[in-house]
């Protein structure tokens, strides 16, 4: 019966990953997608936009971080590692 916990766990660990993961890579999809064609609108403004788009995917990709970082709570408090 163990085997079937520490199977759902994994299971769980790795689908709060995947769905992160998929979450920012749109999140920087759009982002970039959106800031690309501002630049092409008004190019003086590249500059201010560049750096917004930085800005804005350093927060997308953190809530990928921490589905990896919940995914490895998951992973490691039912192995007793922690």
């Amino acid at each position: 019966m163990e085997n079937i916990g520490l199977g759902l766990t994994n299971l769980g660990a790795g689908i709060a990953i995947g769905f992160a993961a998929i979450g920012g890579g749109v999140g920087v999809g759009l982002l970039v997608q959106g800031a690309l064609q501002a630049m092409g609108r008004n190019p003086e403004a590249a500059p201010e936009i560049r750096t917004n788009m930085i800005l804005g995917i350093a927060f997308a990709e953190a809530v990928a971080i921490y589905g990896l970082v919940v995914a490895l709570i998951l992973l490691f408090l039912e192995t007793g590692v922690v």
